[in-house]
C-alpha cells in the first residue's frame, strides 16, 4: 500500500495507457497473433531441417540467386562422369591398389566463399587450361593426402593411415601428391577431349588458400566433389573451375547429352561427306609452263606463237587450282582429246587406272 501511495501521477497515467492498449486489442487481434516455432523460423530463413534443401528456399534463395546454376551447362555432368571412369582406371595403375572413384556433387559456389570454407590442413593445386588461357583449382584433403602417401610407400592393408596434426607437409608428401595431380589432370584433359582440345597443366602446389587466389571472390565457379576409396583408406578431392575458364566452350557445354557422341551428330557428318563426294570440280590439263618477261607478255598479239617444250609422249599434269592431282599422257578416245592417268597424287587406296576426257 505504501508503494501505491508513492506512485506519481505520470506513472499512474502510463499504467492506464498500457491497460487500455491491452484491452483495446480485442479478440480479433489476439486471434491473428501466432507464435512461430523454431522449425518454421528455420524454414523461413532458408536454413532447412537437415534435408539439404535449405539453400533453395526462403531468404537463402534470394541471397544465392546471383549464382549461375551448373545445370545450365548439361554437358558438364557428362564430362565429369567420364572423368570418374577414367580416374578409376588410371588411379588403379598409379597405386597398384583397388581404387573406387565416385562423383558426390556438382554445384555452383562463389569463389571467395569456397576458399574460406576449405578445411585445413589441405593441399591446393593451381592448374592452367592452356587452350582456354585461364586457371582452375584442385583441393586434396588431409585424409586423402595421408592415404595416398601410405599406399605409395607400401603401408599395410587394413590399417588406417596415420594422421599427424600440427606439422607442415614434408617434401616427400608434396612430391607424391604432385604426382597424383599430374595423373588426374591428364584424365581431365582426356575427359574434355570429345568436346574441345584442352591441356590442363600443373602450375603450383599451395597449402595456404590465400596464395591460391585465381579469381575474384564474388566470381561464380563450378565445384565438383569426388570421393576416392582405396579399400579402408581414402579421402575427398574437389575441383573448382571458374565460369570464366569455361567461357570458351560455353556453347558446347550448353548442348544436351546424346549418348557417347558428346553432342556430335554423326548423321549430318555422314550426309555432308557423301554430298562432298558428289561435288563437281574443274580440272585443267597443263601441257607446259613458260616463264616470260612482262614486256613480252604485253606485246603478245593474235597470231603470235608461244613455243612449248613438250613432245607428243610428254607427261601432262591435271590440276585443280594450284594442286596437282594426276599425271598422264595425252591422246584421243571416242573422238575426244583425253588424258590417260598414269600417276595419282591423291593419298588413297590403290584404284584402277582411269581416263579423263576433255569434251570442250
Amino acid at each position: 500500500m505504501a508503494d501505491e501511495e508513492k506512485s506519481t501521477p505520470e506513472e499512474e497515467k502510463m499504467a492506464a495507457e498500457w491497460a487500455a492498449a491491452g484491452e483495446g486489442g480485442g479478440e480479433g487481434e489476439n486471434a491473428e497473433t501466432r507464435v512461430l516455432s523454431q522449425n518454421e523460423i528455420d524454414s523461413l530463413l532458408g536454413f532447412g531441417n537437415g534435408d539439404g534443401d535449405g539453400a533453395n528456399s526462403g531468404i537463402m534463395a534470394l541471397v544465392n540467386s546471383a549464382l549461375v546454376n551448373y545445370e545450365r551447362l548439361p554437358m558438364l555432368e557428362v564430362v565429369f562422369d567420364r572423368l570418374v571412369r577414367m580416374m578409376s582406371t588410371s588411379l588403379r595403375n598409379f597405386t597398384s591398389d583397388n581404387v573406387e572413384v565416385s562423383l558426390d556433387q556438382i554445384s555452383s559456389v562463389r569463389f571467395g566463399d569456397y576458399l574460406n570454407s576449405i578445411p585445413l590442413p589441405a593441399m591446393l593445386a593451381v592448374f592452367k587450361a592452356e587452350e582456354w588461357d585461364n586457371s582452375g583449382l584442385m583441393v586434396v584433403d588431409s585424409a586423402m593426402i595421408y592415404s595416398i602417401v601410405d599406399v605409395l610407400l607400401g603401408g599395410r592393408r587394413g590399417t588406417a593411415a596415420m594422421r599427424i596434426e600440427g606439422r607442415p607437409y614434408t617434401t616427400i608428401e608434396r612430391n607424391l601428391v604432385e604426382r597424383l595431380m599430374h595423373v588426374i589432370l591428364a584424365d581431365m584433359s582426356g575427359a574434355f577431349d570429345p568436346l574441345s582440345q584442352v591441356t590442363f597443366r600443373f602450375d603450383r602446389l599451395e597449402t595456404n588458400p590465400r596464395f591460391a587466389t585465381i579469381a575474384r571472390p564474388a566470381n561464380a565457379a563450378v565445384l565438383v566433389k569426388l570421393r576416392i576409396d582405396m579399400e579402408d583408406r581414402g579421402g575427398r578431392l574437389e575441383v573448382l573451375i571458374p565460369y570464366a575458364t569455361l567461357e570458351p566452350v560455353r556453347e558446347i557445354l550448353l548442348q544436351m547429352f546424346m549418348g557417347e557422341k558428346f553432342g556430335r551428330d554423326s548423321i549430318w557428318e555422314t550426309h555432308l561427306g557423301n554430298e562432298l563426294l558428289q561435288t563437281d570440280m574443274n580440272m585443267n590439263a597443263v601441257l607446259d609452263e613458260v616463264t616470260m618477261p612482262l614486256l613480252d607478255i604485253i606485246n603478245l598479239k593474235p597470231g603470235m606463237f608461244v613455243p612449248l617444250n613438250v613432245k607428243p609422249d610428254s607427261v601432262v599434269e591435271l590440276r585443280s587450282g594450284e594442286t596437282t592431282l594426276f599425271r598422264g599422257k595425252m591422246g584421243r578416245r571416242n573422238g575426244h582429246i583425253a588424258v590417260m592417268i598414269e600417276e595419282s597424287e591423291i593419298k588413297q587406296p590403290e584404284s584402277e587406272m582411269g581416263y579423263v576426257e576433255n569434251r570442250s
